[in-house]
């Protein structure tokens, strides 16, 4: 198919030679569908229960395409709970350990 979507994203202007007008609507609407169905599926698993805190604000972060913030006081730490269905104290924790892991990163020069 030409009109491939790639990170959620298609090339819905491109039209093909061999297209109809029902063809290339039809395409359209079948990418929209399956765009609109991704989205919910990422939404229904960064509050899912069967996700562990971690993978529920990696999720996030993806979908918003912003980093855990590092500041435990920021005001975007209210929302990720908020929209994973974590309380702001287990997204906090989430910061304490990825700030614990970034200290024991030991970079080697050859």
């Amino acid at each position: 198919m030409a009109n491939e979507t790639v990170y959620g994203r298609s090339a819905y202007d491109t039209v093909l030679p061999s297209d109809s007008t029902v063809g290339y609507r039809g395409r359209l609407a079948s990418l929209r569908a399956e765009a609109l169905e991704h989205w919910r599926m990422q939404l229904a698993e960064q509050s899912s229960v069967l996700n562990s805190p971690s993978d529920r604000i990696r999720i996030w972060e993806r979908r918003h395409q912003i980093d855990l913030p590092r500041d435990p006081g920021h005001r975007l730490i209210k929302l990720i709970a908020a929209n994973t269905g974590l309380s702001a104290e287990e997204v906090q924790a989430e910061q304490r350990l990825r700030a614990e892991a970034r200290k024991t990163v030991v970079v080697t020069t050859p």
